[in-house]
């Protein structure tokens, strides 16, 4: 299963997404950052299956059509920052959709997420994560689940891997940093979390019209005799 994940940097880069799909072969693209009133319905023979309505800064997801049946999509607003509460850039900070594979048959959980800036603390991102993989958990319980976006958590990132962990999911950094924008900032911003996969790779692509670079995730379904993680673990 091959999974981009890319923030447009308000729309700025939405012109890259059709070579994208086509180049990588996509079965997912997942968005952060989008006008979702200006994205097509179709992208690279992807379908979209659900985008933001509220947002400044959208989220959006597309998915291949002959590989999976969407059967529900739903977004949700998380806890909110200071920077939400004045400048009002996203009032929902996930979208969740389900889908059947139908290349394996398995049911899959994906959600395209976007954590607050930097100039909120770590604390409550992590529980912006925790908040979103509940809501994610509530659409699939006991499936497969991979959450990819914008985490926005550049430092610290062990502490992050530790806490997932306790909560049954795997964190995955890509190969490279995906923001280099600014000198101070530099770092991991675009990653994937997951329960019931096995990621096989997350590559950083090369940069385009956005200060984040694209991620894709490779991801196998674990085999029937793995465990799946609960919270409790």
């Amino acid at each position: 299963m091959r999974t981009i994940s890319y923030n447009l940097r308000e729309h700025k880069a939405s012109g890259e997404l059709e070579a994208l799909v086509h180049e990588h072969e996509v079965d997912l693209l997942c968005l952060q950052e989008c006008d979702a009133s200006d994205l097509p319905d179709v992208v690279g023979g992807l379908q979209m299956a659900t985008a933001t309505k509220e947002n400044r800064l959208g989220l959006a997801m597309y998915y291949r059509r002959d590989r999976f049946d969407m059967v529900r999509a739903d977004s949700f607003s998380l806890k909110k920052s200071l920077h939400d509460r004045v400048l009002t850039p996203a009032h929902e900070r996930l979208i969740g959709v389900k889908l059947l594979d139908l290349e394996t048959d398995h049911e899959l959980v994906a959600g395209s997420f976007h954590a607050a800036p930097l100039t909120a603390s770590n604390s409550l991102r992590r529980k912006q994560i925790d908040a979103a993989h509940a809501e994610l958990l509530e659409m699939g319980t006991g499936q497969a689940t991979l959450m990819v976006g914008d985490f926005n958590y550049p430092f610290f990132t062990q502490r992050l891997t530790e806490h997932m962990n306790d909560a049954g999911y795997d964190l995955s950094l890509s190969d490279r940093r995906t923001y280099t924008r600014y000198m101070v900032f530099r770092g991991h911003f675009d990653f994937a979390t997951s329960r019931g996969l096995k990621i096989q790779k997350v590559e950083t692509l090369p940069r385009g019209g956005s200060d984040h670079l694209p991620i894709l995730v490779l991801a196998d379904y674990l085999a029937p005799n793995d465990q799946l993680p609960t919270a409790d673990e």
